[in-house]
């Protein structure tokens, strides 16, 4: 593999992203998964995971504005923002829902609003720095099959 300057910037830019805690092992294991008859496969991926996930993130919106909350329609919505979240290895977004998911076994409603603005906020983060990863990978051309993090 030509080792240019491009592919050396992608490679330090995953890194960063495992060394970060925006992304884990579930990540690599995707990676795996891509080959020559897949090359896009991580990317479309995470494609749909946005696409689902701004689904759910109105959906959350949307109980979280009702009173009383139904905690127990807020978790079935952030069991499957938290299952879509670790599907693709997105180690802190993953972490937040989990919280919330904590604050709704408990019933604190003001807990779930606050942890929620969290959750949005590391799902915009890790949207742009992926959005820019996956941009900067394909600039790059083909690299070679994944490898795990150092």
């Amino acid at each position: 593999m030509e080792n240019s300057p491009l592919q050396r910037q992608v490679a330090y830019m995953r890194k960063c992203l495992f060394e970060q805690g925006f992304l884990d092992e579930q990540f690599v294991q995707l990676e795996e998964l891509q080959d020559d008859v897949n090359p896009n496969f991580v990317e479309e991926v995470v494609t749909l995971f946005f696409k689902d996930s701004a689904r759910l993130v109105v959906n959350i919106e949307q109980a979280l504005e009702k009173r009383p909350l139904d905690f127990s329609k807020l978790d079935t919505y952030m069991h499957q923002f938290k299952g879509s979240s670790s599907s693709i290895g997105a180690h802190k977004l993953k972490n937040e829902c989990s919280l919330f998911k904590e604050y709704c076994e408990i019933g604190h409603g003001e807990g779930c609003i606050k942890t929620f603005q969290m959750v949005k906020k590391e799902h915009a983060i890790l949207r742009k720095k992926l959005e820019t990863y996956f941009q900067l990978v394909r600039q790059a051309g083909p690299i070679e099959t994944a490898t795990r993090p150092k």
